[in-house]
C-alpha cells in the first residue's frame, strides 16, 4: 500500500536557478511502513495542496486532482449532494457522498463503517498534500475500498506564519479564509477557518459553508509524540437545484427542476470532530501507535417527494433529519528485524469503529404548503458497528526483489430499532452481519536504480450502505437486510521509472472482478431498491508524468483508459412506476457513470516570486447514465488558464494577486451525472465560462 508516483510543488526562487532539480522525498503514510515510496509494489499519488499555486479557491477536492490518474473527481455545482468521486470506475453510482472509496482526515477516518462519506470538511487551507492510492493494496483499508483518498494536515512551522485570502468570481462566489502556523514550547500548530458564499451556477443552487481545522502537535519527549486533531463543519444552507432531464438541458442547463422551487430542495449540515493519535518509538524496532477520534453529525434535507405518495401509510416522508454519532480507536504494532539476514517490517493492528445514527422523517408539507416541515413518518435507530484485524509484512528478500504480503478481516454489523410503529407500519426492526477476510500480495523487482517492476493481487469486499439497504424490493417495510456484499478480485502490473533526478513516468495495467455487484433493481414512489446481478469487470491502464520539464517548469500529465462492464444477464426497470424489474440487461453493458477515457493535464511556469502561469486540460469521454445504456451524457474537454504576482513586502511579507478563467471557450458540457435516477433526472450540467480574482497576504 505503498506510493509510487508524487506530485510536487513549483520550485521556489533560489530551486528555479539551480541546474539540477530533485524530487523531495515526500513523507506519505497510505503505506503504514517506513520504507521508501518507489520500493513498494503499489501506485499512490502524492498531490501537494497549494491552492494559490493555481488561483482556485481551495473550496472543491477536484481542484488539487488534476494530473492524477485513475481517480475521476466531479464538482457537481450541487453543495447539497457533496463532490461526486470515483477511482477505477469504484464510486460511480453513488447519487449523493462518496461511495466504494475510504476517506481519511490526518489518518482519521471520513468514512463511516458502512462505506459511506463526503469530502465537505476537507480544509485545504491548512492541508500539505493529498495521497490517492489505487489498486489491490486499497482492500488493506476494509470495506469499500475501491480506492482510499487521504488529506494530511501541515505542521506547524518553527517561524510563525499567517496567510490571509480572499476570492471572488462569477456567479456571486466569494471566499474567505485564514491560517496561522507556528509552535510554541513542545506544541507546534496549524489552525484554519474558512468561509464560502455562492449563488450558484443553476438557479436554486445557493450555499453557505463554514470550514475550520486545527491541528497541534506536542513533542512528550522520550520519543513519544501526540497529535491532536479538531475539525468543524458548518453548512447552514445549500440549495439542492436536482438533477434535469435531457429536454431540460436542451431548453435551458441553468434552470433548476420545477418540483425543486415547489418542494425547496435543500440541506443543512452540522459537524465537529475530534481525533488523537499518540506514537511511541519503543526502540529501535518496534514502534506503537493509537488513534481515537469521535465525532457528531447532524444533517436535515428536504426532497421533493410528492404529496400523494409520503400518504401511502409505509412512507418515511419527505424530510430526513439524522443526528449520528460516531468514533473509533485503532492500535498499530511496527517491528523491523530481519530474515535470512535481509531486512524486513511488519505491522500489526486492530480499529474498531462504531455508528449511532438516530433518524427521523417528516412530511415535507402542511396542508397545502409544500417545502415545511409537517408531521412525523418515521423514527428509528440505525446503527453499525465494525471490528478489523489487519497485518503487513515487508521482507527485502534480495538486492532486486521485495515481497510485500498483507491481510485485514472484517466484521461489519447492521442493526435497526424501529420506534415508529402503527397499525398500518409494522415493526422494522432487524439486522444483519458481514464478514470477509480480504489478502493482498505485492512482487517488486528492480533492474536498476531508477526503474521498478512491481506485480500485486488483492481480493475486496463491499457491504451495502444504509442508502442501498433503505427499502425492500417486496413493498414491504423494513431494511433489505437480504443484500449480499459485493466480492472482488483485483490485479495490477505496474512500474515507475525516474526519468531525470526531478521526472517521474508511472504506468499501470489494472482489473477488478467483482461478484455480486450491487446495482438499481426497481423505483417507484420515490425510493429506490437495489439487488446483487452478479459479476462486473473494470479493467484498463492508467498513465502519469509528474516532475520538472526545466529550470522554471513544472507538469502533472494523467491519462485512464477504463472499461467498465457487467458480465451477468439481469433485469431492472426501464421507468417508473415499476413494481418488478422487466427490462432486461446484457452481459457486456457498460456500468454507467463510468467513462472508458479521462485525463487531465496541468503546466506551470514561475516561481516563488513574480509571475507565475499556468494552463489545466482535462478531459472526459462519454459515459452512459442508466443501466440499459439507453441515455448517455457526451464527452467533453476543458481549458483553465491563470496567472499571479507575488509581491516580496518588508519583513519576509508576501502578497499574491491572482486571476483564474475556468471553462475557457465557454463550453456546454454534462459535468456529473445522476445514475439511474428514477426521474430521468440524469444530468447535472457543469457552468459555462467563469472568472475568479485572489488576494493572498502571508507574514
Amino acid at each position: 500500500m505503498a506510493p509510487a508516483d508524487a506530485q510536487v510543488a513549483a520550485p521556489t526562487a533560489d530551486e528555479s536557478h539551480a541546474k539540477a532539480v530533485t524530487l523531495p522525498a515526500v513523507q506519505v503514510n497510505a503505506s503504514r511502513l517506513n520504507i521508501p515510496s518507489f520500493d513498494v509494489p503499489a501506485l499512490l499519488s502524492v498531490v501537494r495542496v497549494a491552492p494559490a499555486n493555481s488561483g482556485q479557491p481551495g473550496v472543491n477536492l477536484s481542484e488539487s486532482l488534476i494530473g492524477v490518474p485513475g481517480i475521476l473527481a466531479r464538482d457537481r455545482q450541487n453543495y447539497a449532494q457533496d463532490e461526486q468521486i470515483s477511482i477505477r470506475g469504484f464510486g460511480a453510482r453513488a447519487t449523493f457522498g462518496v461511495r466504494s472509496v475510504r476517506l481519511y482526515v490526518d489518518g482519521i477516518p471520513a468514512t463511516f463503517p458502512y462505506g459511506q462519506g463526503q469530502v465537505s470538511h476537507f480544509n485545504f487551507d491548512s492541508a500539505e498534500r493529498i495521497e490517492v492510492l489505487r489498486g489491490p493494496f486499497s482492500v488493506l483499508y476494509g470495506n469499500a475500498a475501491g480506492g482510499v483518498v487521504q488529506i494530511w494536515t501541515a505542521d506547524g512551522t518553527p517561524t510563525p506564519l499567517t496567510t490571509l485570502g480572499v476570492n471572488a468570481g462569477s456567479n456571486d462566489t466569494f471566499r474567505y479564509s485564514a491560517d496561522t502556523r507556528g509552535a510554541w514550547g513542545p506544541v507546534d500548530y496549524n489552525i484554519a477557518g474558512s468561509e464560502f458564499l455562492s449563488g450558484g451556477y443553476r438557479q436554486h443552487s445557493r450555499v453557505q459553508r463554514e470550514s475550520d481545522n486545527a491541528k497541534f502537535g506536542v513533542d512528550l519527549g522520550d520519543q513519544k509524540e501526540l497529535t491532536i486533531v479538531v475539525n468543524r463543519l458548518n453548512q447552514p444552507t445549500s440549495q439542492d437545484e436536482l438533477g434535469l432531464t435531457r429536454a431540460q438541458v436542451d431548453a435551458d442547463p441553468r434552470q433548476a427542476t420545477p418540483v425543486a422551487t415547489q418542494f425547496n430542495t435543500r440541506k443543512s449540515t452540522q459537524q465537529n470532530q475530534i481525533g488523537a493519535i499518540f506514537d511511541q518509538q519503543l526502540n529501535s524496532d518496534n514502534q506503537l501507535r493509537a488513534m481515537a477520534y469521535f465525532g457528531q453529525r447532524s444533517i436535515v434535507q428536504y426532497q421533493a417527494i410528492p404529496v400523494i405518495v409520503q400518504l401511502n401509510p409505509l412512507s418515511p416522508g419527505g424530510v430526513v433529519a439524522e443526528d449520528t454519532n460516531y468514533g473509533g480507536l485503532d492500535l498499530r504494532w511496527t517491528h523491523s528485524g530481519q530474515l535470512a539476514d535481509r531486512d524486513y517490517e511488519f505491522v500489526l493492528g486492530a480499529r474498531g469503529d462504531e455508528q449511532l445514527e438516530h433518524r427521523l422523517g417528516y412530511n415535507n408539507f402542511v396542508g397545502n404548503t409544500l417545502g415545511v416541515m409537517g408531521a412525523l413518518r418515521r423514527n428509528e435507530d440505525d446503527n453499525v458497528n465494525s471490528v478489523d484485524e489487519y497485518a503487513q509484512w515487508y521482507w527485502h528478500f534480495a538486492d532486486r526483489w521485495s515481497l510485500l504480503l498483507g491481510a485485514r478481516h472484517d466484521d461489519v454489523r447492521f442493526s435497526e430499532h424501529d420506534m415508529y410503529i402503527t397499525p398500518l407500519n409494522p415493526n422494522d426492526s432487524g439486522g444483519v452481519n458481514y464478514e470477509a477476510t480480504t489478502p493482498v500480495a505485492g512482487l517488486d523487482f528492480r533492474p536498476t536504480e531508477e526503474l521498478r517492476l512491481y506485480a500485486s493481487y488483492g481480493k475486496g469486499f463491499e457491504t451495502p450502505s444504509y442508502v442501498e439497504l433503505a427499502y425492500r424490493s417486496d413493498g414491504f417495510p423494513g431494511l433489505a437486510f437480504d443484500l449480499r456484499p459485493a466480492l472482488s478480485r483485483n490485479l495490477e502490473l505496474g512500474g515507475k521509472w525516474q526519468i531525470t533526478q526531478a521526472l517521474e513516468f508511472d504506468a499501470a495495467a489494472f482489473r477488478s472482478d467483482t461478484r455480486d455487484e450491487l446495482a438499481v433493481q426497481t423505483s417507484e414512489d420515490g425510493r429506490t431498491t437495489y439487488q446483487n446481478v452478479g459479476n462486473a469487470r473494470r479493467q484498463g491502464v492508467e498513465f502519469s508524468l509528474t516532475g520538472q520539464l526545466g529550470n522554471d517548469w513544472h507538469i502533472s500529465a494523467a491519462f485512464t483508459h477504463l472499461l467498465a462492464r457487467f458480465r451477468s444477464n439481469f433485469f431492472t426497470c426501464l421507468s417508473t412506476p415499476c413494481a418488478a424489474p422487466t427490462m432486461p440487461v446484457l452481459a457486456g453493458t457498460r456500468i454507467p457513470g463510468v467513462p472508458d477515457n479521462f485525463g487531465s493535464l496541468r503546466l506551470q511556469h514561475g516561481g516563488d516570486l513574480g509571475w507565475r502561469e499556468g494552463m489545466d486540460l482535462t478531459g472526459v469521454s462519454s459515459v452512459t447514465v442508466n443501466d440499459t445504456g439507453t441515455q448517455q451524457a457526451a464527452g467533453y474537454g476543458l481549458i483553465g488558464v491563470d496567472t499571479s504576482y507575488t509581491f516580496a513586502l518588508p519583513q519576509s511579507a508576501r502578497l499574491q494577486l491572482s486571476a483564474r478563467i475556468d471553462n475557457l471557450a465557454d463550453r456546454r458540457y454534462i459535468g456529473s451525472v445522476i445514475v439511474d435516477d428514477s426521474n430521468g433526472r440524469y444530468f447535472e450540467p457543469g457552468p459555462d465560462r467563469t472568472y475568479m480574482l485572489g488576494a493572498r497576504l502571508a507574514f
